[in-house]
């Protein structure tokens, strides 16, 4: 039995042994899709949350006419891929609804990446289990990371980086350049990691020193690589960038508090270990809970050691094609670095190392039980014994309760700390809590406009299809262009919502052409004001709580009764009209 178990760890497959563990790859993969989409249609109302920002613009693919003279919306659009978005426009052309779209194209994508997954994985080392392995550590661990649900532009990162590595190892340029090109259009800042891998890929490590390689064929992928990357790229350096920039310096941003604890794009911390470590955009890896789960993935940190010890002789079986590994990673460390010192030219320092040292441990993990257990089981029948058995089956036990039951485990609905420490799967996924509001406001014209600090504003776009003034979700502070008339949205905004003034608050009404108030009973409470995202748009939001201390009420507070449309849950929707003529 044991001999038997060791062949599955053979270095010389069998094409039928490949198709074996590739489809039971994809088999997990599918499996963690449906959940996901168990998840994403739980409810009529049900759409990730960074959707929110991305998505919902995208229905001016369906009707031209959605979110007339919109900001937010124009400015989400300006931001978007040209391959992200003619991917919805596909979606569209089919009849099919971009919320709807971006609810079933995660489960594609993860089948994509944990196909390619398994492939780059052979590539390293021969082995059909290890592929399998990796493809599920890697699907596992996406499931606990809000990117690839997202369906936005860095949903796309993971198969087409996949892709490229695996192309790349295999030599076959057309297409790894292709993997480049595509990268270029959905996320350019895997397309400068690939780059970087191209670069370094041109040093060979041989005894103590590095040299330059010898083989002309890693000239040929790094020159074109980097010529289809400039391409690429060549048009949005011509067009000077997004129409709402320039993009904010880090002299300027370290002065805003939007860029500090606890505001909505923390940046900058007075801890250095929260600051390159673990700061969610600063940070090197983020949240590293996310990253090192499942547990089998601690194991990918052990594969350096494991490759240069002589005990283990599946090592030897292992192809050069391992540097790709190191390459990703010495790739993404610069890039990290870089971006820091050219702080916010690259956009976040954080998007260069999260996802990348995934994908690597992901594989460097598979790559490292792989090895182990093929050496314990080496050793077990060298000397079988009733304990090496029974400790064999327990490891094997052990290991498949992590990884096949691991989901399933996870998705349980229960408040055991041992469950809630294998994490939360699919994070993100928000769920509307005013259907009624968003049929009503559905049934307006479309340029109707919402004034609301509520958060519940950040879904009114998507569930209702209707503009919003402002939004927690849509202050997005790196162009200045778009954001300095964001804040002087909010700043308007706060001091017509909290003023006692009628004048104010029609002048207000008529200059954003305002239709509803979305509120609630907690928005007229100082400790709204305080414990809110408002804090960070001073002094408004102190001078608006400091007017509430002083029992001020608000025109908004005193026409809650005769201007109310809509009651629904806590939250009531006033009509702007009946607010500033009085009833």
């Amino acid at each position: 039995m044991f001999t038997r178990l060791q062949l599955l760890f053979t270095p010389k497959p069998s094409r039928a042994s490949i198709f074996f563990w590739f489809t039971l790859s994809l088999v997990g993969a599918g499996v963690i899709a449906l959940l996901s989409l168990q998840q994403a249609f739980s409810s009529e109302y049900v759409v990730q949350d960074d959707a929110r920002q991305h998505v919902f613009w995208l229905q001016r693919l369906i009707d031209r006419e959605q979110f007339p003279n919109d900001l937010i919306a124009d400015y989400f659009q300006s931001v978007a891929p040209l391959g992200y978005t003619a991917v919805y426009c596909s979606g569209a052309a089919l009849g099919v609804e971009p919320l709807l779209f971006s609810k079933w194209l995660p489960a594609l994508l993860g089948l994509i990446a944990a196909a390619y997954c398994f492939g780059v994985c052979l590539q390293i080392l021969p082995v059909p289990v290890a592929g399998f392995l990796a493809s599920l550590l890697l699907s596992q661990n996406l499931m606990m990371s809000d990117d690839l649900y997202s369906a936005t532009p860095r949903a796309f990162l993971y198969p087409l980086f996949l892709a490229f590595l695996y192309y790349l190892v295999r030599r076959s340029l057309l297409t790894c350049l292709l993997a480049i090109a595509l990268q270029g259009l959905f996320y350019p800042q895997v397309m400068l990691i690939a780059c970087g891998v191209l670069l370094f890929s041109l040093v060979k490590w041989e005894g103590k020193w590095p040299r330059l390689s010898s083989d002309q064929q890693d000239y040929w992928f790094c020159g074109w690589g980097l010529a289809v990357a400039a391409i690429v790229i060549l048009p949005f350096i011509l067009q000077g960038g997004s129409e709402f920039g320039p993009v904010i310096g880090a002299t300027q941003a370290r002065q805003m508090p939007e860029f500090w604890d606890p505001g909505r794009n923390s940046f900058f911390s007075h801890s250095p270990w929260t600051f390159w470590l673990f700061s969610e955009r600063s940070g090197m890896l983020a949240r590293p809970e996310r990253i090192f789960l499942p547990a089998p993935m601690v194991f990918g940190l052990f594969l350096p050691w494991i490759l240069r010890s002589p005990r283990f002789s599946l090592t030897r079986q292992t192809t050069e094609s391992v540097w790709a590994l190191q390459w990703t990673v010495l790739s993404s460390l610069s890039l990290f670095f870089a971006a820091h010192l050219l702080l916010f030219k690259l956009h976040l320092p954080n998007r260069y190392t999260q996802h990348s040292l995934r994908i690597v441990l992901a594989i460097a993990a598979a790559l490292s039980l792989t090895i182990l257990l093929d050496a314990w089981l080496e050793w077990v029948n060298r000397r079988p014994t009733a304990s090496k058995k029974q400790a064999t089956w327990g490891i094997v036990g052990l290991l498949i309760l992590t990884l096949v039951m691991y989901p399933a485990i996870a998705c349980l609905k229960t408040s055991y700390p041992i469950v809630r420490a294998l994490g939360n799967p699919f994070p993100g996924y928000i769920r509307g809590i005013a259907p009624e509001t968003y049929r009503f406001l559905a049934q307006q014209p479309k340029d109707t406009l919402i004034a609301s600090t509520l958060l519940e504003a950040n879904n009114l776009p998507t569930f209702a299809r209707r503009s919003v003034l402002i939004g927690r979700e849509f202050a997005i502070p790196y162009h200045l262009g778009y954001y300095r008339q964001f804040r002087e949205r909010v700043i308007d905004q706060i001091q017509a919502q909290y003023s006692t003034d009628p004048k104010q608050v029609q002048q207000f009404t008529e200059k954003y052409g305002i239709d509803f108030w979305l509120v609630d009973a907690d928005t007229f409470t100082p400790r709204y004001l305080q414990k809110s995202w408002l804090q960070q748009y001073q002094p408004a939001a102190s001078q608006a709580a400091n007017a509430l201390q002083q029992q001020k009420i608000p025109l908004l507070q005193q026409a809650r009764d005769r201007c109310t449309v809509l009651q629904e849950n806590h939250l009531t929707l006033l009509q702007a009209s009946c607010v500033v003529n009085g009833g």
